[in-house]
């Protein structure tokens, strides 16, 4: 989130003092990332020593697990958090749960372009998560890909709601206003995205371990010159899927990370031999975008809340619709289907 959240920074504090022991000199609330589940904190204790605290509504353990089991298999670009006095690697705090993790100096793939390096090892790091063999008691916690329709019967439910109304906020007032422009492409969005999912239901590919939210804000990259060179971060969403639900961020639109076909082909290398399965990718870059589309649509017209979130939001939501950009890329992959 972009707005601190009304929680006094004594009350971390306290909780930091009492769950790790730590003496604290600063708490200073960063104003980073999309979700608004999640707000996050750059902790300085008396020792020196530089913490990143993240505190998530609506947690679920896998967030945690999972970078644990991923860490215990050699995948080193990943980061876990550390153990409270209890040996828990959480704490509850209200409808709350703080996570402190080590604090990594670096910027994330959206601040800083990524070297031929840093997509290689990336690649590599992806590889080695979507052939791990997950054992059954962590599996059952994991959620499994059903192409579930609730994405697009939500966008169906928004497009019934812009008719015919009037918002009193000028920015939900400019996304009504966009979407009832748009009406037909997203219907014809959600269709494709229909067809595709009918598609792979029938002829289900192999379920693996996927992050699911692979764009630029979610690798960082260090700048202190220490190994790992990068950090696959923010495990909040994994789900056991097919691997095109990672591998498709690769070219997908959803940052400026993989502009050409050289650079895709960087990914791939440290990757190593793949068959694609084509209709996969497409479903799920439509599915992505009708997902991000909820999502705003959610945030704007169903509230009033986020401050300097709404208008960037809006200018998320028209971005996907330019030429180039997310939808284009998605319509592209398709016709590669048949070609």
């Amino acid at each position: 989130m972009l707005e601190k959240p009304a929680i006094p920074d004594r009350a971390i504090i306290s909780l930091l003092q009492e769950e790790y022991d730590l003496g604290i000199i600063s708490l200073t609330f960063l104003p980073i990332g999309a979700d608004s589940r999640t707000a996050v904190y750059r902790v300085t204790a008396n020792s020196g020593a530089v913490y990143f605290l993240k505190l998530r509504k609506n947690f679920n353990e896998v967030i945690v697990l999972v970078p644990l089991f991923l860490q215990e298999r050699d995948i080193q670009e990943i980061l876990v958090p550390y153990k409270t006095k209890s040996g828990q690697y959480w704490a509850d705090f209200g409808e709350y749960k703080l996570i402190l993790y080590p604090f990594i100096e670096g910027r994330d793939g959206f601040e800083r372009e990524l070297t031929a390096q840093h997509k290689q090892i990336l690649g590599s790091a992806f590889k080695g998560i979507h052939t791990a063999q997950i054992p059954a008691n962590l599996k059952v916690l994991i959620r499994h890909e059903t192409f579930s329709p609730e994405w697009r019967e939500e966008m169906r439910s928004f497009l019934k709601q812009v008719e015919g109304r009037t918002f009193t906020d000028p920015t939900a007032e400019k996304l009504r206003k966009f979407i009832i422009t748009q009406q037909n492409e997203i219907l014809r969005l959600i269709e494709r995205a229909e067809q595709l999912a009918s598609q792979l239901q029938s002829d289900p590919s192999e379920m693996v371990l996927c992050h699911s939210d692979i764009h630029g804000g979610n690798i960082l990259i260090r700048t202190d010159g220490l190994p790992p060179v990068l950090y696959i971060v923010d495990w909040d969403d994994p789900i056991l899927a097919p691997k095109e639900r990672d591998l498709m961020f690769i070219g997908g639109g959803i940052d400026e990370i993989w502009k050409s076909e050289h650079q895709i082909s960087l990914f791939y290398e440290g990757y190593g031999s793949v068959n694609i399965d084509l209709a996969a990718l497409a479903y799920y870059r439509y599915e992505r975008v009708i997902e991000d589309l909820v999502v705003i649509c959610e945030q704007l017209l169903s509230t009033d809340e986020g401050g300097a979130d709404r208008e960037r939001s809006l200018g998320w939501f028209t971005s996907n619709f330019q030429p180039g950009q997310t939808i284009e890329i998605a319509d592209n992959t398709y016709k590669r289907m048949n070609e």
